[in-house]
């Protein structure tokens, strides 16, 4: 991918609802929690460069639970979800969503005040799976970064499963690298290889 990815990943993570907006359409969502979450990091940056157990937290807390992990982390692992215990399916996943908050946080701290554009949302009434897409304008004058995340509605709420970033899939992509280490070494190593990179994510 290229070199923006932490902006990318930055923005990957701004695609959920605050409680509040649990109910409003995918689209705005996106819209209004870019928004929230851009504004709290420009006014709390200095805290989160020297403490980032707190940049962590806000992540954890107040955008990330709207993800739906578990449906994530079966696609991330594919066939190999089937053959995994319980106890694995359970490490696996914990472990994939302390990745995603330890990416989102160093995101957050690269974000540049790059100019994010919302396309229109394209849907029909009824529908429980929408993709809203948008893109990311390099300062630089290069091409734009196409990011679209695919939602779906669980109960009354929208959940983020996947996004597709300059045309490659979040969940496709990892995948991909997964199903090799579990080959070659098993679930077991490739849990501890996850966990192993989240340690600084934990201090």
């Amino acid at each position: 991918m290229k070199n923006t990815i932490s902006v990318v990943l930055l923005t990957l993570s701004l695609a959920v609802a605050a409680p509040s907006w649990a109910s409003a359409p995918p689209d705005e969502l996106v819209r209004k929690t870019t928004e929230e979450i851009l504004a709290l990091t420009k006014a709390n940056r200095e805290v989160y460069t020297k403490d980032l157990s707190k940049l962590y937290k806000m992540a954890d807390e107040k955008v990330l639970p709207h993800f739906d992990f578990s449906r994530m982390a079966q696609w991330v692992l594919g066939i190999n979800w089937r053959s995994a215990t319980p106890e694995q399916r359970t490490r696996f996943t914990s472990e994939f969503r302390t990745l995603l908050v330890r990416t989102y946080a160093t995101a957050l701290l690269n974000y540049t005040d790059q100019k994010i554009i919302y396309l229109p949302l394209v849907s029909k009434p009824g529908d429980t799976d929408v993709v809203v897409r948008t893109e990311v304008k390099q300062t630089s004058g290069g091409s734009n970064i196409p990011i679209h995340y695919t939602f779906y509605k669980k109960n009354d709420d929208w959940k983020v499963y996947d996004v597709s970033i300059d045309g490659v899939s979040l969940v496709t992509n990892y995948r991909s690298v997964y199903a090799g280490k579990i080959k070659n070494e098993g679930m077991d190593a490739l849990i501890a290889s996850v966990a192993q990179s989240n340690q600084p994510a934990r201090k």
